[in-house]
């Protein structure tokens, strides 16, 4: 039998090609500078420990493994893995959550059709306020709508984008050894290469504080910045019955603004649900909530030009707590507490639900 406590270290693979580079895409173009920090954190966790992936399979081994979890993957075997994998760009569908113009709308001057987030802009934390610059692009066309209007035959205007970079899932004995708080931010940005002025920097800070701020009273939240985290946080509220589910669409490239219509609407779960939102920041980091009476859908939608996409959107039932001036009553002309709520995920986002 293979001796565990003589199986070596993991390898580390830093290689001079992957330099930052002023003409890199990636949403963090000095993640490059790091990785040598991160391959000194990874060096210190033995091949034999329990991996990411693994640690899912012994928690829910029932539950299938949604692509918006798998993509956000390191690549590796139990012999190697490589920090130079850390924040690199990956081929493949990503969040249809795109930056651009103010506030969060469907259509901007750059990217139409589009949802745009921006640093405190967030749809899905509700303590959130909308200004009124951010009803100028188009109200009409927005995240949000009524779950009376969900059912067969209806038609709605949507863009799924594809976005060309992701965060990737560090191991929870690498990234507990990585300060995340708001107090830490100057040693955060040093360790990341990032300026504090940044794009980049203004993301991270306000993911910490979106991590950091209290929610809205019946949710309880938690930012998990691992996927062993993240699945500890579900079974806790959930249980380990539970399906994780996350919208997908057939295409490999973004899809352009167009009209979709309702095939077919299947209510998945109970009335209690888990969503993570992936946020803005060098690794995976979800943002996960429990709210009170929320249901999640399974929402089949061709478009006109034939594409289909299998999505899923949150209804929520109370919204009484909200932010009276969240962009959800503003857009659809309704007061917190008055009808259910709903809003499409974007692809890299995971709704849990029980079974």
């Amino acid at each position: 039998m293979h001796d565990e406590h003589h199986r070596p270290p993991y390898k580390l693979a830093i290689k001079p090609s992957l330099q930052s580079s002023s003409k890199s895409p990636m949403r963090f173009p000095l993640l490059h500078r790091c990785y040598l920090l991160l391959s000194l954190a990874l060096a210190v966790v033995e091949s034999h420990a329990v991996t990411p992936e693994v640690y899912w399979k012994h928690m829910l081994p029932t539950t299938p493994m949604p692509e918006a979890i798998k993509e956000s993957l390191i690549e590796g075997d139990d012999e190697m893995i490589t920090a130079t994998r850390v924040g690199k760009q990956v081929p493949g569908p990503n969040v249809g959550v795109r930056r651009g113009g103010k506030g969060v709308h469907y259509g901007n001057r750059r990217n139409p059709g589009s949802v745009g987030v921006q640093p405190g802009v967030n749809p899905f934390v509700y303590k959130y306020a909308a200004s009124k610059d951010q009803l100028k692009d188009d109200p009409n066309v927005a995240l949000f709508f009524l779950e009376k209007d969900l059912h067969q035959g209806i038609e709605m205007n949507l863009h799924f984008t594809k976005n060309d970079q992701k965060s990737m899932f560090l191991p929870r004995k690498v990234v507990d050894s990585i300060p995340f708080s708001s107090k830490d931010l100057p040693q955060i940005y040093n360790r990341f290469s990032v300026k504090p002025d940044s794009m980049e920097g203004q993301d991270m800070k306000q993911t910490l504080n979106e991590c950091e701020n209290k929610g809205i009273e019946g949710e309880e939240k938690y930012c998990a910045t691992s996927l062993e985290s993240m699945v500890d946080f579900v079974t806790t509220k959930l249980g380990k019955k539970v399906k994780a589910i996350s919208t997908e669409v057939n295409a490999k490239e973004s899809t352009p603004l167009q009209k979709y219509k309702v095939e077919l609407v299947k209510k998945r779960g109970r009335d209690k649900v888990v969503v993570c939102h992936k946020q803005i920041y060098p690794y995976a980091v979800f943002y996960c909530h429990e709210t009170v009476a929320t249901r999640a859908y399974a929402v089949s939608v061709v478009g006109v030009d034939g594409m289909k996409v299998n999505a899923m959107a949150v209804c929520h039932i109370d919204t009484a707590k909200w932010n009276p001036k969240h962009l959800a009553f503003q857009v659809l002309k309704v007061k917190p507490g008055r009808v259910p709520i709903c809003h499409f995920l974007p692809e890299d986002h995971v709704v849990w639900v029980q079974y």
